[in-house]
């Protein structure tokens, strides 16, 4: 059974962690407006110990699994966002307390990039809905026409409709140790969805996915099972939405690749490939790596989907219902969260 966390309310706990990448001194000023931006919306925030950046990671894995768990299991804390992704979480999901957390109330999850890591195996192990979306440093940023922020989403009590915004930016952000409370995106860029191939979509199915590199790791072990979550949960079908990082075009068709191998389309009615600003293979793109491993499917592909690590940044719920339609001037998608 799917198990949506209730919408978030002024005065709730949010715990702030990180679990893979911790934030340089550099930063703390961002980390602290961050914080700040929260609070002045009346929530309440708990800031863990592993936060530091003594290394590629916060802390050791124990620290850092047993802060994590902490907070997961905590009924008061509401919701836990880490500042950002990083490198490799993976060493900490086997130490997440599965087990107690299977009989917890779910709490909101919100990130993306290394996230990804830890926050899908909660929605395909435990049918946590999880929310795929802006980290907690970039939470401060106004959400653009067209998207809504992640904190609206997570205190929804109803349908959330979204659609295309025709802008985007290569990096999109100003310099964070320059102005730690910068909060408008730099989108110079223009472009929507595409369907591969032309034409539209109407389609309807629960949401899944993630960031490629990170994701990808996941298949073959307990925690990367999307064809069996797909045959649990979703009686609708699968809509899987993915996104490149940084790896080149080559080394992502692999990575899509062995998730086909693994399943993860068997139960697909579509999937979502998010802009991204990864570099190709010589000639070989981005693009051509989708269709190169997923192409043979027969599934729609819609592209350019601002679900990846290039700004503006749309959130989606894991778990979710969702319907996608792009149609004419039309490019939307609106979740249900049951």
């Amino acid at each position: 059974m799917l198990r949506f966390p209730r919408p978030l309310r002024p005065g709730d706990r949010i715990g702030v962690t990180s679990p893979s990448s911790g934030v340089p001194d550099s930063l703390k000023p961002r980390l602290d407006h961050a914080v700040g931006w929260l609070r002045e919306r009346g929530y309440d925030v708990e800031v863990g110990q592993c936060m530091g950046q003594p290394s590629h990671v916060s802390g050791p894995v124990e620290e850092r699994a047993a802060e994590l768990n902490r907070m997961l299991l905590d009924p008061a804390i509401r919701a836990v966002v880490p500042p950002w992704g990083g490198e490799t979480a993976i060493d900490l999901v086997d130490r997440i307390d599965w087990d107690a957390l299977a009989d917890a109330e779910p709490t909101w999850v919100v990130g993306f990039s290394d996230t990804t890591t830890w926050m899908l195996p909660l929605t395909l192990r435990l049918g946590w809905a999880t929310l795929h979306g802006t980290n907690l440093m970039d939470t401060p940023y106004t959400a653009v026409e067209g998207i809504v922020h992640w904190t609206d989403v997570a205190t929804a009590s109803g349908p959330i409709t979204q659609h295309a915004t025709g802008v985007f930016g290569g990096n999109g952000y100003g310099d964070w140790e320059v102005d730690p409370a910068d909060h408008a995106y730099r989108l110079d860029g223009e472009g929507t969805w595409e369907v591969h191939g032309g034409g539209g979509l109407d389609v309807t199915g629960r949401l899944v996915g993630g960031c490629i590199e990170t994701a990808s790791n996941l298949t073959g072990t307990p925690y990367g099972d999307v064809a069996g979550f797909g045959r649990d949960h979703a009686d609708e079908g699968l809509i899987v939405y993915l996104e490149a990082a940084e790896d080149p075009a080559l080394e992502i068709c692999r990575n899509l690749h062995g998730l086909r191998l693994a399943g993860w389309f068997d139960d697909a009615d579509a999937i979502l490939i998010g802009r991204t600003s990864a570099p190709a293979s010589g000639e070989f793109s981005q693009r051509d790596a989708v269709v190169d491993a997923l192409g043979m499917l027969d599934l729609p592909i819609v592209f350019d989907v601002e679900c990846g690590h290039v700004p503006p940044y749309l959130p989606l719920v894991n778990g979710a219902l969702a319907h996608v339609t792009v149609s004419g001037d039309t490019r939307q998608i609106t979740q249900e969260l049951r």
